[in-house]
C-alpha cells in the first residue's frame, strides 16, 4: 500500500566545509558546543556554592578525556569487538565514526571519581549530581551529530515524518523512523526536569539522587526508543535478539538510578569532640 504523503530526503554533507587541511564535520561541532554549554551551566553551579571556579577547569578536562576515551572503549568492547580484536591498531581512530553512551557514562563516573580523590576532597556525587544535568542537554547534540551523519537509524515505517537516508539506503531506500531526533528531544525534556529539580527543589541536597534520576530519565528514554531503531549489534545475539543491545545495558542502569533516588540519606556522623 502506497502512502499518501511524501517522506522527508535526507542526504546533508556531514562536513561543513573542506580546505583540505581542515574539515570540521558537523557532528564534532555539535559535540563541542554539548561541552560548552555544559560548562557554562555547570560554572553557575559551582558559583551559588561559592566552589573554586579553578575546579571547574580541571574538571572540565577530566570529563572530556572521560568522555571521549570511555565511549570509544564502549563501542569497541559492546558493539563491534570482533572486528576490532583484529584491528586493534584502528581503536584510537575516534574520527571514523563509534562511541557509544553507555561507555561515555562509566568513562565520565570514572574521571569524576579521579578529580574528587585529586582536586576536590570531596564525595563523587557532589560533583556528579552537577555534571548530569547538563549532560542530558548534551546528549541532544550527539544525537543531533547522528542525524547529520545518518547514522543510527530507525526501523522502515511509513508515519509521515519518516527519513529516507540517502546516503545508507539510496534515493529509492526505505523512510525510516528519525529516532535519533526521538532520542535528542527525549533527552531535551530530561534536561528541563532535572534543571527545575535541581534549581526548585531541595532534592539535589540529596547526595545522588540527581544521579540517579539522569540514569532513570536517560536511559529509560533510550530503552523505549531502541524498539524503533536499526541493530547495532552487539550482545543481542546471547539474548536471541528479545532485546536490543541498548536495552540489555539500559536495564542495569536504570535500576541503579532507582536505587540512588530512592535510597536512605547517608547518615552524617557527629562530630568528635575536642579534648580539652
Amino acid at each position: 500500500m502506497e502512502a499518501l504523503f511524501s517522506y522527508i530526503v535526507w542526504n546533508p554533507n556531514p562536513v561543513i566545509f573542506d580546505l583540505g587541511i581542515i574539515a570540521p564535520r558537523w557532528y564534532g561541532l555539535l559535540f563541542a558546543s554539548g561541552f560548552l554549554i555544559g560548562l557554562f551551566i555547570v560554572r553557575k553551579m559551582f558559583l551559588a556554592e561559592n566552589a573554586p571556579e579553578e575546579w571547574l577547569d580541571k574538571a572540565f578536562v577530566y570529563i572530556v578525556l572521560g568522555t571521549v576515551i570511555g565511549a570509544r572503549l564502549g563501542h569497541v568492547f559492546f558493539y563491534d569487538w570482533d572486528y576490532y580484536s583484529k584491528n586493534l591498531s584502528e581503536i584510537p581512530m575516534i574520527w571514523r565514526g563509534g562511541l557509544a553512551s553507555h561507555g561515555a557514562i562509566v568513562g565520565i563516573i570514572t574521571a569524576l571519581w579521579l578529580f574528587s580523590r585529586r582536586v576536590s576532597k570531596k564525595s563523587t556525587f557532589w560533583i556528579m549530581d552537577k555534571v548530569v544535568v547538563p549532560t542530558a542537554l548534551a546528549g541532544l547534540f550527539i544525537r543531533l551529530g547522528n542525524l547529520m551523519n545518518s547514522e543510527i537509524v530507525g526501523t522502515p515505517t511509513e508515519v509521515a515524518w519518516g527519513f529516507i537516508f540517502v546516503r545508507l539506503d539510496g534515493p529509492d531506500g526505505p523512510a525510516r523512523h528519525p529516532v535519533q531526533l526521538y532520542e535528542g528531544f527525549s533527552y531535551l525534556l530530561s534536561f528541563f526536569i532535572m534543571y527545575y529539580v535541581y534549581w526548585k527543589t531541595d532534592l539535589r541536597k540529596k547526595p545522588g539522587f540527581m544521579f540517579g534520576l539522569f540514569f532513570v530519565l536517560i536511559f529509560g528514554f533510550r530503552f523505549i526508543w531502541e524498539y524503533f531503531k536499526r541493530s547495532q549489534g552487539g550482545l543481542e545475539t546471547a539474548i536471541d535478539n528479545a532485546l536490543s543491545t541498548g536495552q540489555v545495558l539500559s536495564i542495569p542502569v536504570v535500576l541503579m538510578g532507582l536505587y540512588y533516588m530512592f535510597r536512605p540519606a547517608p547518615k552524617v556522623k557527629p562530630a568528635k569532640k575536642k579534648k580539652k
